[in-house]
């Protein structure tokens, strides 16, 4: 597994990807599921997806959206299943062990996800220069996570990940203040956590705006200015993108992307990589 703790906050946003040869099948084995639109049958936790192969890759990964699996295409561990199945587990995949051993890679999976989120949320915000005040804090609150994440099985299952989550968010959210100071001055808008589902939002100036866990679902921001917006926990599911502007845009990660539609000419931070299903006018 490629590892660098001393990388460059740009470097380490890399080293957060799911490198899916270096792990076993985790999400596809940890994580339950119901038939709905995102998943085309019902899984329980730690029962293995019916198209997990014994190489532990998936057989229908380059149609997973035809054959009714969108949710697998929109989930992204931020490179939790490698660092679980090389580094805590230490090669030994949960076919090979007792059925204890299995649970506990099972039960630990989704806490290092969320530990390696919050790597992704402080590698960026050490690339924010207007975050600069707060940078050797960001680090610190880093390499803290960082040893967490190398902390036994067992002393991962015990973890109190929650606890930790709120303790960096204080963190995160003076980050987001001084990202957004010098954004789209006198048009700041307050939508942290505001339901806008379906709302049409057309060329809206969001420049700026704090739409931490804000409900964007199938809401209209075709051509919207999202420059220097925060976009931590917001719900893009099925929103419009097309032609939107979100370079500047922070603590946007790939799976939120995923779940939304847009176009070749949507603008996208550094951070993520435009989705394979864009079209070319969403």
């Amino acid at each position: 597994m490629r590892e660098d703790r001393g990388a460059a906050p740009g470097r380490r946003l890399e080293l957060l990807k799911a490198d899916c040869g270096e792990c076993f099948g985790l999400c596809c084995v940890a994580l339950p599921f119901s038939r709905s639109a995102d998943f085309a049958l019902d899984k329980d936790a730690g029962a293995p997806c019916p198209n997990l192969k014994t190489d532990f890759r998936c057989g229908i990964h380059t149609r997973l959206r035809q054959e009714g699996f969108t949710g697998c295409t929109v989930y992204d561990c931020f490179g939790a299943g490698q660092k679980v199945s090389q580094v805590t587990f230490g090669g030994r995949d949960w076919r090979s062990g007792s059925a204890a051993h299995a649970r506990q890679m099972f039960d630990v999976f989704p806490v290092v996800r969320q530990l390696h989120e919050l790597l992704w949320y402080l590698s960026e915000s050490l690339t924010l220069p207007a975050a600069r005040p707060v940078h050797a804090d960001a680090r610190r609150a880093l390499d803290e996570t960082e040893r967490l994440t190398r902390l036994s099985p067992q002393e991962l299952a015990d973890l109190d990940v929650g606890a930790h989550r709120r303790e960096v968010n204080v963190l995160l959210l003076r980050v987001s203040e001084l990202a957004r100071a010098g954004v789209g001055r006198g048009r700041k808008k307050d939508r942290r956590g505001a339901d806008l589902m379906g709302a049409r939002l057309k060329g809206a100036d969001l420049r700026g705006a704090d739409l931490r866990g804000a409900y964007l679902i199938a809401a209209d921001l075709t051509g919207a200015d999202l420059r220097g917006a925060d976009l931590i926990g917001a719900d893009l599911r099925d929103t419009d993108l097309t032609d939107a502007d979100l370079t500047g845009a922070f603590f946007l990660t790939q799976p939120q992307l995923n779940a939304a539609r847009g176009s070749a000419d949507t603008g996208l931070p550094e951070s993520v990589t435009r989705p394979g299903h864009w079209t070319a006018r969403g």
